[in-house]
């Protein structure tokens, strides 16, 4: 087995998720207007590998984020993922609406970080074998660390008061 490590390439303000259905001909789709129903405002762009034939089926509120999703699923190469570029939303507006999407078996990753995709290959095909999100991590938040996250959350209007 081959070893590849994928940049998932999006914008500054953007971010990304990247998880695995079945279905595709139908799923990509139906995640699309998910994430439309859920999220007023939201520019995203959607993108399923398809096993066959062989091809990334795509769509988007806009054709640069929908070929940014493409290109993404096309470098990943995995059949059945998929990847949602969105902005103007945060996955947790819309992670368990796509959960429960039917065909939706599982999200590796849902994030605004630099993100890495360890893709494995062997002779039928590719898959993902896990996820870098963002850097790692050398301390523990002190209690002015801890005020400020409490503070952020607040501020973007996650909790009242």
């Amino acid at each position: 087995m081959e070893t590849i490590i994928v940049d998932i390439e999006k914008g500054k303000e953007m971010q990304c998720i990247v998880g695995q259905a079945n279905f595709s001909i139908y799923t990509v789709d139906n995640i699309f207007r998910t994430l439309l129903t859920t999220t007023p405002g939201i520019k995203c762009g959607v993108a399923m590998n398809e096993a066959d034939p062989k091809l990334v089926r795509y769509n988007g509120t806009d054709e640069n984020i929908g070929k940014l999703a493409a290109k993404n699923a096309l470098n990943i190469g995995a059949s059945h993922i998929f990847v949602i570029i969105m902005q103007n939303a945060y996955p947790i507006n819309v992670l368990t609406a796509i959960k429960n999407v039917p065909g939706v078996c599982n999200i590796y990753v849902a994030t605004a970080n630099p993100t890495q995709i360890i893709v494995g290959k062997t002779n039928l095909g590719k898959s993902i074998l896990g996820v870098v999100d963002g850097q790692a991590v050398n301390s523990i938040e002190n209690d002015e660390q801890r005020k400020q996250r409490r503070d952020l959350v607040k501020n973007i209007g996650y909790i009242l008061g």
